[in-house]
């Protein structure tokens, strides 16, 4: 299995730095590039360029309360979110998905039949 990964082209964990203004001040995100990759993807299916994603990714993050000490692997995890929810079927390609609310309503519901101890297995 491992062959599938050291394989790969090394140009998929190479970083790229972009800089990006966010309400009027230019920071700098260094991810790898597959990574990018995911974000472009993201960006346009919501019609979008990848610094106008990251600039609302930000933005309702904070909104929500959230603590963007490491916008890195904020970005790093929404990616890999996006391509779970994809797997899962939650996601599909072009514009046919399904609402963020019901997403959300979905996961909540499997994470508490997890949550539940199995018939006859003590809490």
């Amino acid at each position: 299995m491992c062959r599938v990964f050291i394989g790969a082209d090394p140009q998929l964990w190479e970083s790229q730095t972009r800089s990006i203004r966010m309400d009027g001040m230019v920071t700098s995100v260094r991810l790898e590039n597959m990574f990018w990759t995911v974000l472009e993807e993201i960006a346009v299916r919501d019609d979008m360029n990848v610094p106008q994603l990251l600039h609302q990714l930000y933005n309702e993050s904070i909104d929500e309360g959230h603590d963007l000490g490491n916008f890195t692997s904020f970005l790093r995890v929404c990616c890999l979110r996006f391509i779970d929810l994809r797997l899962k079927g939650l996601l599909r390609d072009g514009t046919d998905a399904l609402p963020a609310e019901r997403i959300l309503k979905i996961e909540a519901e499997k994470r508490l039949l997890r949550a539940r101890p199995a018939p006859g297995r003590p809490n």
